[in-house]
């Protein structure tokens, strides 16, 4: 299963549940991440975060959605918004007609910086339980609506 994963700058929690996605999901998904406004860069503390957890962090950069709208790009099983802004943006289409669905997460880049560290922490926490309770069911044999409800379900949890 092939899922991107969309925010507006792609620098925090873009990159954070796209690196959880790839380590934990042992191959049964790939991640993606991008984002519509794409700051550029992945934020430090994200950075910092990552590899304070064991993440390889070499592949993280920020970029834009477009990049997965090009002919040749993956084609996405799953797309899923992890910030308020992104749930209200019009998203391209992308080929196959993927799932949508919105994991909101406070943005921790917008912490004041002595407070960065546990306002990572506590976004990091919150996409990892969602990604593990995702990855604890049969996704590959599920059928769509199922997955949606579950996607939604996921979604509101803290």
């Amino acid at each position: 299963m092939n899922i991107l994963v969309l925010c507006t700058g792609n620098s925090a929690r873009s990159i954070m549940l796209e690196s959880i996605f790839n380590r934990s999901g042992q191959g049964r998904v790939t991640a993606f991440s991008a984002g519509s406004q794409p700051a550029g860069k992945v934020h430090p503390q994200s950075l910092t975060l990552l590899a304070r957890e064991g993440y390889d962090v070499s592949p993280a950069r920020s970029k834009s959605w477009d990049e997965f709208a090009e002919p040749n790009a993956p084609e996405m099983d799953l797309v899923i918004t992890v910030c308020g802004s992104a749930a209200g943006e019009t998203c391209p289409m992308w080929p196959g007609a993927p799932l949508r669905a919105h994991w909101g997460v406070e943005d921790p880049a917008a912490a004041s910086k002595p407070e960065w560290e546990s306002a990572f922490d506590e976004a990091y926490r919150i996409l990892r339980k969602r990604a593990e309770m995702l990855l604890a069911l049969p996704i590959e044999t599920m059928d769509k609506a199922t997955l949606k409800q579950e996607l939604d379900r996921i979604g509101t949890l803290t």
